[in-house]
């Protein structure tokens, strides 16, 4: 599927299992511990955790040069917990007796549990407050207002995003805490979401996962063992734009906010359920047939038309039918309580990486909003763009690039 709102040897280690990593730091099956070291920030095609804190910030500060301590402290903070470093020489048990701790501390004893950081500049951080106006890339500007989108400004957009993935919630959410706390007086928290249940697969290592829907999710999806696919669709380039030049190496992310009408989808027959999305249920073939990862045939007839219904969720989310862009996803699921109607606030947090918004989302999420069956199912609460640095080189932070 398309996509929810575009839409070797020895002994096997267990999903939050740990070993010792090169540096003697712990670190799960997922592999060692991250670094923003190398040429792409780590999170983007590190094989999808399970659990996530997202945290998208203002900036408070009309310093530039604070803005750039920020981010040279966050990437040092950031590669301090990656490595599973959460107390001394000065942390949370150590350092001046009558001081605030350097690390809030309810992460120590824990491993790394895959831990992975993020971050990301949005376009209103090109605003003039940072002399920045001038290297804003053309298409990095707000997502567009989809047919039917409701959202909340509350949950939307942000000068900054960070985003933390992990197999630990508790290593996730201590991740945005201390880099929050990091940001007092320099940043505040605009708006904040947890994910449990990844819904996409980054890598062909791992299975596909399912959505609050009970339908896998994500089959199309770029993975991180596509390399000409990742220069194609996900990795901007030196030339995509001379006012983003700095960007090269780097992505930009679309964070969607969709909820899931689930008690209407309950009450669906399993045969309108599979029609909207256009795959089984069970194995997530193509209605056209075969198994997951067979290509659709939209072509093929049934008895009242094509065996893929021409308005299913597939049909409207897959690359042929969108120019052959592709997208790299990283959604999560969320269940946020219940309404004041007594239904779950409950859906999917799309989380997208892509060389250019403007040609591979933009046109496929204005499609999905008017023709796609499924979206009748749901509702666009939250929307953001950010640009996504490249990875650190020689001992700088992350951003350096578009500072120089």
């Amino acid at each position: 599927m398309g996509g929810l709102g575009v839409l070797a040897g020895g002994t096997a280690l267990g999903v939050g299992a740990t070993r010792l990593g090169d540096d003697g730091t712990t670190a799960t099956a997922t592999g060692a511990p991250s670094s923003f070291a190398g040429a792409h920030q780590p999170g983007i095609v590190t094989p999808a955790q399970d659990r996530l804190h997202f945290a998208a910030f203002d900036v408070i500060t009309r310093s530039r040069d604070d803005l750039v301590d920020l981010l040279r402290r966050w990437t040092d903070a950031g590669e301090r917990m990656m490595r599973g470093e959460f107390a001394g020489p000065v942390g949370a048990t150590s350092g001046p007796y009558d001081a605030p701790p350097d690390d809030t501390g309810e992460a120590i004893g824990l491993p790394t549990a895959g831990l992975s950081l993020t971050i990301g500049v949005g376009p209103s951080l090109f605003d003039g407050r940072f002399g920045l106006a001038g290297r804003r890339p053309a298409v990095l500007e707000r997502l567009p207002h989809f047919p039917a989108d409701k959202l909340d400004p509350a949950r939307s957009d942000g000068d900054l995003c960070v985003q933390a993935c992990a197999d630990d919630p508790q290593v996730a959410v201590h991740a945005i805490r201390n880099l929050a706390r990091i940001g007092f007086g320099a940043v505040s928290v605009r708006w904040s979401q947890l994910g449990f249940g990844r819904t996409s697969s980054t890598s062909t290592a791992q299975q596909t996962p399912r959505n609050l829907f009970g339908f896998k999710d994500g089959t199309a999806n770029v993975k991180a063992e596509e390399a000409d696919a990742l220069d194609q669709h996900v990795w901007v380039a030196g030339d995509d734009d001379p006012r983003g030049a700095w960007l090269a190496g780097g992505s930009y992310l679309v964070a969607r906010r969709i909820n899931m009408n689930i008690e209407t989808w309950d009450r669906q027959s399993l045969r309108d359920q599979e029609t909207i999305i256009g795959r089984t249920k069970a194995e997530g073939a193509p209605m056209s047939g075969g198994g997951e990862f067979t290509e659709p045939d939209f072509a093929l007839p049934g008895r009242d038309g094509p065996l893929i219904d021409v308005a299913s969720h597939v049909r409207m989310a897959h690359p042929s039918t969108n120019d052959d862009h592709r997208i790299l996803r990283r959604g999560y699921n969320f269940v946020d309580g219940s309404t004041d109607l007594g239904r779950l606030d409950a859906g999917l947090f799309f989380l997208a990486y892509m060389r250019d918004p403007a040609r591979q989302y933009v046109p496929m999420q204005t499609k999905l909003a008017k023709q796609d069956l499924l979206s009748e199912y749901l509702q666009h609460t939250g929307s953001a763009l950010f640009a996504v640095p490249p990875g650190v080189s020689g001992g700088g932070f992350v951003g350096e690039s578009l500072f120089a």
